[in-house]
This record gives structure tokens, C-alpha cells and sequence, in this order.
């Protein structure tokens, strides 16, 4: 079969996708069911459905509704066969209490201002008693961002400007501005969960040795057929089992730790004492969106984190609904951006702390075998052959087109070039704004 051919029937299969509905359901409320944020009520079809218990998240399911059913009834039995035969039936003690240090929360953004007003009614429902939240408007072009925030948001939340573009310049300027003893990051694109930012710092309270903490991502709309292949092969959620990365106890189960850094989750959903990422530098600015790199800030910041000895905690309970993106251009710059920000961290994180070389090269042969599984075709089954199943966030229930892994591999390739560039634009425009400062200031 030729190329051309092959790509024809990639890009039928993929514009036959069609849409899925995203909804949540509470099994401990008589089965109450709600369409997802900024989704309309649930009708027969296909459906995303996370389930809760107790108003925690403890699964998802792909689900349809018959035509003529109710769509509560059909979900709720379908989801309480699932819960009921998983491990999700065993009940978790939910504590009466629950102590939660005072909290910035960031969020980075550039002329969006439509979902980043979404984004802000989500943070101001919170139900954290102590948090200031703060927004770094990057290299704007127009001030649609800030009026936004002096007109509706003025008195809850703080305005920061940051002209050099790059998300981890944004960050770390946001990093700078927070008062709170942690720091949470997250994007403009989501709409969070009530107790996202209670459930995401809670954690550092209990534990004085954690450094970082992240939670779960779940679509908000399945509406393109971008949206639903990105989400099939397994999207941004790490899954709903609690879990600690511990650098005294490196997990049997990954062998690549800290460097696969991915598994530990994503940055529209960290958190970070602030203390700790300050003392490792914050993020590499050649990192990031926005630079030469095209990625892996957050997971540079995980892994200097964890390299200075601090755990790691990933909690499915602090829960936010990401906006995925909606064309396929965005599929194939994400996938390249990707792969390049893989690489681009992974250089970052050398150059940045050259005594990691020793134990990054005696994971370099495993690490290569993980490159490719990464990059590999996926088809439309699970991994070990055999179709994925419902409320596994790997249920290939579409197949990775081609070009999009090979667009992953020429990114990987380019993330080192990438970052090294980018370092040097760096490098570059601080030094051009030191002479046009010693040059302003001698006139």
C-alpha cells in the first residue's frame, strides 16, 4: 500500500469519528446524573461518564444509551455493575476534616480570555478556605486579559504581566508574585472541580516531605473527532488509584524513575511547596510552550523536585475538565510538541544537573525501548491484544493514525536542538535587555 494511500484512509477513519457526550454520575445520591461543564443534558448515544462515590472520582466508563431509555437509569446500571465488580467498591474513610495550607494557584494565559473567565468561575467556587489565585497575562498583544480581570475579577484575583513569551517564564513569574506557602498551576483552559484545590493541597499537609502533588485530568467536551481520539488512547488521566513517588524508595514498577517523568502527571495540575520549587530555580525557561523547546516545563519541575530527595503524590481526587483540542492541526503540534518536550526536559535536566548523568545513562538502554512503545502505532485494541475495557482510559477504541507517532519521533529528535536554541534565545534577549538598560541609563 502506498503512503498517499494509506494516509487517505488514516484521515477517512479519523473525520468518521463521531462525538461522544461527557457527563458524571453520584452513585451515592440515587444515581444523580449531570452533563459535563458546558455540555448539554445527556439524550441516548454514546457517553463518557465519570463516575463518583461519596462525591469522590473513582471511575470512568464509555457507555450508550439506547434510544427511548432514560439515560439516569441506563447510566447509573451500568456504572454500579462496574463499580460493584472493581476495586472501586472497596469504601475509602473519608476524613470529617481536612487541614490545607494557604495557596496560590497560577494561571498562565495569552488572549483567551473567553476560557479563561470559565477557568476563574471554576477557582472562585473552590472550597479551600485559604487561597489567593494569580494571573500571568504572557507577552499580550492586546488587553483583553487585563480588562477582563479589572472589570469582573478585580478584588479576587491578581494581575501579572510577563512580556517574554514561554510558559515556564510565566510560571516562574508567577512563582515569584505567590504568597501562599504552596503553589498550584493549572491552565486556562479547564473548568475545575469544587474541591480541586482542597483535595490537590491537602496532601502537603500531611506530609511535610512532599514537594509536588498532582491530580486527575478528564475531558470537558468529546465534540471532535480530535477530542475523542486524543481521550481513546488515554488523554491526560494517570488513572484513580492514589500514589506516592518516593526517591528513597525508587517503585519496582518503574524502572525509568524519575525520568519518566510523564507518569506522574500534568502541568494543568500540579502543585509545588513553594519553598521547595523556589530553592530548585523554578522552571527551566527554554522550556515550556511558547519557546524553541515546545514543552516539558512541568516535567522538569517534577523531576528537580524528586531529585532533591522531596516525594511526589498523584491523587485522583483533585479532579479538573480540560478542553482538549478540537482540529486535526491541533493533533499533529501536539504530537510533535510532545515528543519535543520529552526530549527538550530530559536535556534540561542534564545540562541543568550534570551529577543525574550517571544514573540517566544506566537507564539509557530501557529508556530507549520506552521511546519506542511511545512512538509505536497504536490500533484500535489494548495492549495485550485484546479490546480495551469500558472505564479503562486506554480503550484504543480508535486507531493512532501514523503520522501522528511519526510526528512524535521528529519531535524527540529535535527536543535537544530545541531546548539548546531556545537557551540561547534566552541567553540572548537577557543580554540585549542589560545593554539597553546600562545604554538608557548613561544618557
Amino acid at each position: 500500500m502506498s503512503h498517499a494511500t494509506r494516509v487517505r484512509q488514516e484521515i477517512q477513519r479519523f473525520l468518521a469519528i463521531e462525538p461522544v457526550q461527557v457527563a458524571e454520575l453520584e452513585l451515592d445520591d440515587g444515581g444523580a446524573l449531570r452533563p459535563g461543564p458546558g455540555s448539554p443534558p445527556v439524550t441516548h448515544g454514546e457517553v463518557f461518564l465519570l463516575v463518583r462515590r461519596g462525591g469522590r472520582p473513582v471511575a470512568t466508563l464509555l457507555g450508550r444509551v439506547p434510544e427511548g431509555a432514560d439515560p439516569r437509569a441506563a447510566l447509573t446500571a451500568l456504572a454500579r455493575r462496574h463499580v460493584d465488580a472493581g476495586p472501586e467498591a472497596v469504601p475509602t474513610a473519608v476524613p470529617t476534616a481536612v487541614t490545607v495550607p494557604f495557596t496560590s494557584v497560577v494561571i498562565a494565559t495569552r488572549e483567551r480570555a473567553d476560557r479563561l473567565a470559565h477557568a476563574l468561575d471554576s477557582m472562585l467556587a473552590q472550597d479551600h478556605p485559604d487561597f489567593e489565585i494569580v494571573v500571568v497575562d504572557n507577552a499580550p498583544v492586546t488587553d483583553a486579559t487585563r480588562l477582563l480581570v479589572e472589570r469582573k475579577y478585580a478584588e479576587r484575583v491578581r494581575y501579572v504581566t510577563e512580556p517574554v513569551p514561554g510558559l515556564a517564564v510565566a510560571h516562574n513569574t508567577g512563582l515569584a508574585a505567590a504568597r501562599g506557602d504552596v503553589v498550584a498551576f493549572t491552565d486556562d483552559d479547564v473548568v475545575a472541580d469544587p474541591r480541586w484545590l482542597t483535595e490537590l493541597t491537602a496532601p502537603f499537609a500531611a506530609d511535610p516531605g512532599l514537594g509536588c502533588a498532582t491530580g486527575l485530568i478528564l475531558p470537558a467536551r468529546l465534540r471532535t473527532p480530535a477530542q475523542v481520539l486524543l481521550e481513546s488512547h488515554g488523554g491526560f488521566a494517570k488513572g484513580f488509584t492514589p500514589r506516592t513517588y518516593d526517591p528513597a524508595g525508587p517503585p519496582a514498577d518503574e524502572p525509568l524513575f524519575p525520568f519518566t517523568a510523564g507518569r506522574f502527571g500534568s502541568g494543568a495540575n500540579m502543585a509545588f511547596r513553594t519553598g521547595v520549587l523556589r530553592a530548585v530555580g523554578g522552571f527551566d525557561p527554554a522550556t515550556g510552550a511558547g519557546t524553541l523547546a515546545r514543552g516539558g516545563d512541568d516535567l522538569y519541575g517534577f523531576v528537580r523536585v524528586l531529585a532533591q530527595g522531596h516525594r511526589l503524590r498523584y491523587t485522583p481526587r483533585a479532579l479538573v475538565w480540560h478542553h482538549h483540542r478540537e482540529t486535526w492541526q491541533d493533533l499533529e503540534t501536539q504530537a510533535y510538541g510532545y515528543g519535543a518536550g520529552l526530549t527538550a526536559y530530559l536535556t534540561a535536566i542534564l545540562v541543568n544537573r550534570p551529577a543525574l548523568l550517571p544514573a540517566f545513562l544506566a537507564r539509557l538502554p530501557r529508556g530507549l525501548a520506552h521511546a519506542r512503545t511511545l512512538t509505536a502505532v497504536r490500533d484500535a485494541e489494548g495492549p495485550d491484544g485484546a479490546a480495551g475495557l469500558p472505564g479503562g482510559h486506554d480503550d484504543r477504541g480508535h486507531p493512532w493514525p501514523r503520522r501522528l507517532s511519526r510526528l512524535q519521533r521528529k519531535g524527540m529528535a529535535y527536543g535537544p536542538v530545541g531546548y539548546l536554541r531556545a537557551r540561547r534565545a534566552m541567553r540572548a534577549a537577557s543580554r540585549g535587555s542589560v545593554l539597553s538598560e546600562v545604554s538608557g541609563g548613561g544618557r
